[in-house]
């Protein structure tokens, strides 16, 4: 079993500044990659909005990581995508740099957070990344809890974060 926690990581925001994922020490995050052309889209945006609203003030955040890794459906560099939700969702997750969720040796390096993401909660079959929109839950700890293909509705999952919002950290 993993010791280890999200707050191990740094990553690239969507300006291309180091962040710290410390910075959610206490909170409850989703953490989800995203794209701007994806059928799934309306509904894991709207969604994620409907959360993030109602939690917040209780420590929810939502972690958006553009990906164009799937059928080439994030072409928009990081201010594009973070005007796009912000306009068409009215919608501001904590935005970051482009990621690869999946590597190999024709796509290059596996960003070194959602290696560990997958290593803490595998997929079903596999543990790779097969699409869009696939959520990851973690706790005030830090520690990955859950996690939720692309098609699971970000509000089929709310008692489970209304349940982490309760715990202390």
């Amino acid at each position: 079993m993993s010791t280890g926690t999200i707050y191990d990581f740094t990553v690239k925001d969507a300006s291309g500044a180091l962040v710290s994922l410390d910075k959610y020490s206490g909170l409850v995050v989703i953490i989800v990659n995203v794209a701007s052309y994806c059928g799934l889209t309306n509904s894991n945006y709207n969604q994620l909005k409907t959360l993030n609203d109602k939690y917040y003030s209780r420590g929810l955040r939502v972690a958006a990581f553009p990906c164009n890794q799937f059928g080439f459906q994030e072409p928009y560099c990081e201010a594009d995508v973070g005007n796009f939700v912000k306009e068409k969702f009215e919608f501001e997750p904590d935005l970051y740099a482009k990621v690869l969720v999946n590597g190999g040796p024709l796509i290059g390096k596996e960003d070194p957070l959602w290696e560990f993401l997958k290593k803490e909660q595998g997929g079903t079959l596999f543990d790779a990344i097969k699409w869009n929109f696939t959520k990851f839950l973690v706790n005030r700890k830090g520690k990955v809890v859950e996690r939720y293909g692309p098609s699971t509705n970000p509000k089929s999952f709310e008692e489970k974060i209304v349940e982490l919002l309760d715990e202390t950290p």
